[in-house]
């Protein structure tokens, strides 16, 4: 939550040429109401079936930067469709940084908490070692603006994908 995978994700994809998805925007799309209605009617359980379906079907494209929910990572099925399916890269950020970025957003339903910070610092507890595990890529967001962020993102996969090729 508020690491940049939408933004940043955009902007990764125009540089690369790629198509871009969000997809908790294609999910809200596709049921034609936000994230925190479904949470609401079916809970995260519910949320997370749909979650998962949809990111069974967009992973399996081609030529697409893919922002995937921040606990979708959760599911061990969801793991091994990113990892199988694509470059996995983990925007690290602070939750100093998160809660800068999310002091407005009243729509994300994990964090209706009183306290963020200490929920963002429990879900970080909880997912990074999870982010890190899955990911082929680990960069850090620190305090660079998106544009920046993008160009550091497409740079190292570039290397990446010349690597990959060369062995």
């Amino acid at each position: 939550m508020g690491s940049g995978k939408t933004t940043v994700g955009r902007q990764l994809a125009r540089r690369l040429g790629l198509d871009f998805v969000d997809l908790d925007l294609e999910l809200q799309a596709r049921c034609g109401v936000e994230v925190s209605v479904i949470f609401e009617i079916e809970g995260e359980e519910g949320f997370r079936q749909r979650e998962s379906e949809l990111l069974d079907e967009l992973s399996q494209r081609d030529g697409v930067v893919l922002a995937s929910g921040g606990g979708s990572v959760l599911s061990e099925r969801n793991r091994e469709f990113l990892t199988e399916r694509g470059v996995v890269v983990y925007l690290r950020t602070s939750v100093d940084q998160q809660l800068r970025r999310l002091e407005r957003d009243k729509q994300r339903p994990l964090l209706q908490a009183p306290d963020r910070r200490r929920r963002l610092e429990q879900l970080a507890e909880a997912r990074n070692p999870i982010y890190e595990s899955c990911a082929t890529l680990v960069v850090d967001s620190a305090n660079r603006p998106p544009g920046a962020m993008a160009g550091l993102v497409e740079r190292r996969i570039r290397r990446y994908w010349q690597e990959a090729r060369a062995s």
